[in-house]
């Protein structure tokens, strides 16, 4: 039996299966579609867009929130032929005229908070459709489906979509210039699903949540394609701020973050204990954390606990880190996943030691999201995995590593020699990153290879390294910047975390916890000072950072200083900060430069 290789064909398949369980839902469940209920919006949503004119090879934009209603009116311009695809709420208007302008879509589905912005882009639509609410010269979803014509021949003109067909644009970060539209058909998007699917299985019914932006590749594949070719069931998470109580209310069998998400629930853990006053309850923990502790680093080590202390971390497990997961709402995962950027190793071992193994995942838009992973019975920590059956690699003379096969992208959109830079005549894709692998097959990311530091005596480094294991040694720091590009010695800029930093300041009794405040306290830098020695003690010597500054804001993603995705813009960063970054060179220490803790 020929398996679907698309994505409407996909969604048929796996719509069939159960009409009436449910495939999409709010948290709490107040709001949800079944499969059955889906398919049928999925219908009316085709019709009333193919009657507007939207056809095979047209664009479609989405701009809106996590929410249940964004599903059949994505899955439906997908059964037109049309590309569909989402763009992040925050862009200015400057940004979205650079985006339509090379998407070339003339509809946008949106929420109608969003109409004047995309309005003000001065790319004219032919149709905006609001979803929640009227705005003048817009277009209701009911008044959408009514366009429907009775003759409309759905399935003809689903099942007339190749696999050559593009199905979505992903817009790349653009941590440097305009946002490069990347490309990808429904051939990449099905060998994608069947073979992630193959190393972390996935089944009909398996729970996951949405809370990433529906325009970051990582959501579009672990939550709408998987959704669609396995059929899982999606919780949406409109509000980041709701993850935690969507976690307790899912209790996801399968489910992924970035790195970030990972640390504040490291974070949010550590917190809750160092709160504790009742002192058996707060014993306790401490004694089960010690032991998860311990596990974490003998993980990390690579050699496994012996038989007194893996019976001891059981009886610790049954008794306080079970229903800790339990509490989490991460208790019932079949596999847990990182992805996006690298994620420091200590927050892997602290999760390990929790009874939560999470495998590391790499990729890039270019190559459909996921390329590399292991289950987690034999991931290795600090490795992103092996890469995914049917695909080849090489590593260049200069590290870099080339990846070939059904996951390349088609090109960027109407960017040929970007494209040709990327790709070559062979189908060999440069990902820009530095990646070494064992005689096994395990992959380690060094770093990328636009942004590795040499210093000043030619020496290299990897930022991300040295961030990670500082950012490992204090949940206090939310965001850090290396500095040491044709400089004699590494200083750095960082920003701290602002939930932290909240219940740090109520803690410890601070008189507000705003950035301008806990940037000049002087517990607050003590600990930071701490948490840099502690994380240099892990860094060779070139690698240590000798100065740092504690920056009065808090940086939040698609600013000036990180992308929608949550990475380091560093160019705009050393423009920005530069009277900053002057004063860590000074030959005296400067007002506001601070030096790791000597004791």
């Amino acid at each position: 039996m020929n398996q679907p290789n698309t994505s409407p064909a996909a969604f048929q398949a796996t719509a069939a299966i159960d009409p009436t369980a449910i495939a999409v839902r709010n948290i709490g469940g107040s709001q949800s579609l079944t499969w059955g209920e889906y398919a049928e919006q999925v219908r009316e949503v085709a019709a009333g867009l193919a009657a507007l004119g939207v056809g095979r090879g047209d664009t479609v934009a989405f701009m809106m929130g996590n929410r249940v209603e964004f599903y059949p009116l994505e899955v439906g311009a997908q059964h037109t032929g049309a590309t569909s695809f989402s763009v992040y709420n925050t862009l200015s208007p400057e940004q979205l005229h650079y985006v339509f302008t090379n998407a070339g879509n003339q509809v946008v589905i949106c929420e109608a908070q969003y109409v004047d912005t995309i309005r003000a882009s001065g790319v004219p639509m032919h149709t905006i459709v609001a979803i929640d609410g009227p705005a003048p010269g817009t277009m209701s979803v009911a008044q959408l489906k009514q366009l429907g014509r009775s003759d409309f021949d759905f399935d003809a003109t689903w099942q007339a979509i190749t696999g050559e067909d593009i199905v979505t644009l992903c817009y790349t970060s653009g941590t440097t210039g305009n946002p490069k539209g990347v490309e990808i058909t429904h051939a990449n998007l099905a060998f994608e699903c069947r073979a992630y699917a193959s190393v972390m299985p996935v089944e009909f019914g398996d729970r996951i949540t949405s809370f990433l932006p529906t325009a970051h590749m990582a959501d579009r594949v672990t939550n709408l394609y998987l959704h669609q070719y396995f059929g899982t069931q999606i919780t949406v998470v409109p509000d980041r701020t709701q993850l935690p109580a969507a976690l307790a209310d899912v209790h996801p069998t399968i489910w992924g973050a970035v790195p970030r998400v990972w640390e504040k629930l490291k974070a949010a853990v550590e917190n809750s204990v160092a709160a504790e006053t009742d002192p058996a309850r707060r014993a306790a923990l401490d004694w089960a954390l010690g032991l998860a502790h311990r596990k974490a680093q003998a993980q990390l080590a690579g050699v496994p606990l012996d038989d007194t202390q893996a019976a001891e971390w059981d009886r610790a497990d049954a008794a306080v880190l079970a229903p800790l997961r339990a509490k989490l709402g991460l208790d019932q995962l079949t596999w847990a996943l990182s992805g996006a950027a690298p994620i420091p190793p200590e927050t892997l071992g602290f999760f390990y030691g929790l009874g939560i193994p999470i495998s590391e995942v790499w990729g890039m838009s270019e190559l459909t999201c996921i390329v590399s992973v292991s289950p987690p019975g034999q991931a290795r920590l600090g490795t992103v995995g092996r890469l995914l059956p049917g695909l080849e690699s090489k590593i260049g003379d200069d590290g870099e590593y080339f990846v070939r096969g059904p996951l390349v992208m088609r090109a960027y959109r109407r960017e040929p020699q970007k494209t040709a830079d990327t790709l070559d005549p062979d189908g060999w894709l440069a990902t820009g990153d530095i990646i070494t692998e064992d005689p096994d097959g395990y992959l380690r990311v060094i770093d990328r290879k636009k942004e590795l530091i040499i210093n000043s005596a030619g020496k290299n480094m990897s930022p991300a390294n040295i961030e990670n294991t500082l950012k490992a040694a204090t949940p206090l720091i939310g965001a850090i910047a290396t500095i040491g590009d044709n400089r004699p010695y590494n200083t750095a800029l960082l920003v701290l975390d602002a939930d932290t930093a909240t219940a740090y300041a109520a803690r410890h009794h601070l008189p507000d916890a705003t950035a301008t405040t806990l940037a000049a306290d002087k517990t607050v830098l003590a600990e930071i000072a701490r948490g840099i020695a502690a994380g240099n003690a892990k860094l060779s010597r070139i690698e240590q950072i000798k100065r740092f500054t504690v920056l009065p804001t808090f940086w939040e993603p698609g600013g000036d200083e990180l992308t929608l995705t949550m990475k380091l813009r560093r160019k705009p960063i050393a423009a920005k900060y530069a009277p900053d970054i002057d004063r860590m060179y000074q030959p005296t220490l400067a007002e506001g430069v601070h030096e790791p803790a000597t004791d």
